[in-house]
């Protein structure tokens, strides 16, 4: 095809990107034409659906009967799933609200039968199936309507309908921060340098793409293996270095570690061409240059986080190839190198959806953070989004804000290059997991790594699902210590010592334990109170050596100098 063809081809994707909020119609309605033909074709699928529609009219007749004579509470015919709580509070079990509800579940397990179960609907589509009609199915709930939702019926009541005034306050400024591109209120108490991210330290290394921060110690006397910290270029650094309660980098310079951070730049359309082997050579391998200069002969602990453990696994399996290896051990929090079961983000990942999202970055030059932002928050609607229309927009509360999520608002780009490739040789065909991923011309093995690694998976996790992490003890030939830890991808990794809701569970395997499954190593491990933080500063010493006093401060006869204070200043890029 020529450039005139693919730019016309491009240019077209690229407009109707700007209505369908970067989803590809071509996508949907494949999937939509998979269900229909073979539901048509499936008599014994729609006389299954007929009989539970009949089935649930005859329940939910029951109940109403149940309801209209009896005199105490009503068992209810149909329970919410575990993760849903819109409907728990007293006032729904009352009538009419509690038919209300039960009749909307009722009908939310209909149209879930509707889509599923389907003989010949591929299994990519009935998960696209299932997800296009919950959100459907959400955007009806009774819990978003006034009408509808006793608890907000009762507030308005008692506020003389003040609720709905300052709702209708709070809607007026979100919509006029839209229009001006603006943050969401409170972040502006969240600043960089100032609020979060003030662990004192240097920027001791910068290129195009990264400065490299050293952290100043807070003890004597530190371990002798530094810590070096790669983060995912799909945020800024600074989630692991909060405010200081919540700073995973504060807690290793506390705990006498030597940490070093790479900040990652804010691409802009200038760095479309950026590569995944770019990001390798000048974010990890440079980072690793610069360390072997400040702290000279000591293996290193490196740590990446999310997209930033995949690159890291990556680095580390191209180095073991051809060098002996410089690392004290491995780190992959929330990460994977497995692709084939990346969550509900799967959704988003074909053929059809990125070619279209390839239109969509080619005008622009990257993917821009609201593009991503909208995928994310589609994935857990009811948390990210309705409740969000009925907290501030009926109830008429201030949205809250804290460190973490004002760190969530703060996003970066994604050049061109680099997102469609890891997206391709990832996500789509998992060349890493399968040894086809190339490292300047040949593939990389995860079985050449011979570190030890310490990984970890969260709970909640919707972007990289903790049995997906877990996978990395069968994919390489060393040890793995693997911690499960409650939370989320984000808070279940910022779980700081002292919070009173966190547990986890680790354990180590052997090369000998390779196929235990995810479950079974769940049932068989024991649960502990706390953060996980501590269990891995305790591997991490039992993985160095006896304290010595700290490293300067670069080193500048290397030419890795002091240039500016951390934060930094790649961070502020917006």
């Amino acid at each position: 095809m020529s450039i005139v063809h693919e730019t016309l081809d491009h240019a077209a994707s690229a407009s109707i990107a700007r209505f369908t909020h970067g989803l590809s119609p071509a996508a949907v309605m494949g999937a939509w034409f998979d269900w229909a033909t073979h539901i048509s074709a499936a008599p014994g699928k729609q006389l299954q659906l007929a009989e539970k529609a009949v089935d649930k009219a005859r329940r939910y007749a029951q109940f109403a009967t149940k309801c209209a004579t009896a005199t105490d509470k009503t068992e209810p015919c149909i329970e919410p799933l575990p993760q849903d709580s819109r409907f728990s509070g007293e006032a729904w079990q009352s009538p009419p609200f509690n038919l209300i509800y039960q009749g909307f579940l009722l009908q939310q397990q209909w149209w879930h039968n509707v889509v599923t179960g389907v003989p010949g609907v591929s299994a990519a589509h009935e998960r696209q199936l299932q997800f296009l009609m919950r959100q459907l199915l959400d955007t009806v709930s009774p819990s978003n309507f006034l009408p509808t939702n006793p608890e907000i019926q009762r507030q308005t009541l008692a506020d003389g309908g003040q609720n709905l005034v300052r709702g209708a306050q709070i809607l007026a400024k979100d919509l006029q921060a839209m229009i001006a591109d603006a943050p969401p209120e409170g972040t502006e108490d969240y600043q960089p340098g100032r609020d979060v991210a003030i662990t004192k330290g240097k920027v001791v290394y910068r290129n195009r793409l990264i400065e490299l921060i050293q952290y100043a110690p807070l003890t004597e006397n530190v371990r002798p293996e530094p810590i070096l910290i790669v983060p995912a270029w799909i945020m800024k650094y600074y989630i692991l270095d909060l405010s200081p309660e919540n700073s995973l980098v504060k807690y290793l310079v506390g705990q006498g570690y030597t940490v070093f951070m790479i900040s990652w730049k804010n691409p802009d359309a200038d760095d479309r061409d950026l590569t995944m082997g770019d990001y390798r050579e000048l974010g990890v391998m440079a980072s690793l240059d610069a360390i072997k200069a400040i702290v000279p002969d000591q293996k290193i602990h490196a740590t990446g986080y999310c997209l930033g453990g995949t690159l890291l696994s990556i680095a580390a399996a191209a180095i073991a190839r051809e060098e002996d290896d410089p690392f004290a051990s491995l780190s992959l929090l929330a990460s994977q190198v497995d692709f084939t079961e990346p969550g509900e983000l799967q959704l988003f990942i074909n053929e059809s959806q990125l070619s279209f999202l390839d239109s969509v970055m080619w005008k622009q030059g990257y993917l821009d953070t609201t593009q991503m932002a909208g995928a994310f928050q589609m994935l857990r609607s009811n948390d990210l989004i309705w409740s969000r229309v009925t907290q501030s927009y009926l109830k008429g509360e201030e949205p809250f804000m804290n460190d973490l999520m004002a760190w969530n608002a703060d996003g970066t780009r994604m050049p061109y290059a680099m997102h469609s490739e890891y997206l391709r040789k990832l996500y789509l065909n998992n060349d890493l997991a399968e040894g086809r991923f190339k490292v300047e011309g040949r593939p990389v093995s995860l079985t050449d790594i011979r570190a030890p690694i310490f990984a970890v998976g969260t709970v909640k996790d919707h972007v990289a699902p903790w049995p997906s992490a877990f996978k990395i003890r069968a994919l390489t030939d060393t040890d793995v210590t693997f911690a499960l830890t409650s939370g989320g991808h984000n808070a279940g990794i910022v779980s700081r010592v002292g919070h009173p809701r966190r547990s986890f569970q680790v354990g180590t395997m052997s090369k000998m334990d390779r196929h235990v499954d995810p479950q079974s190593w769940e049932a068989a491990t024991d649960k502990q109170d706390g953060s996980w933080w501590e269990a891995w500063v305790a591997w991490l010493d039992g993985h160095s050596g006896a304290v010595t006093k700290p490293p300067a401060m670069g080193a500048p006869k290397a030419g890795y100098t002091a240039i500016t204070d951390a934060p930094g200043t790649y961070v502020f890029q917006k």
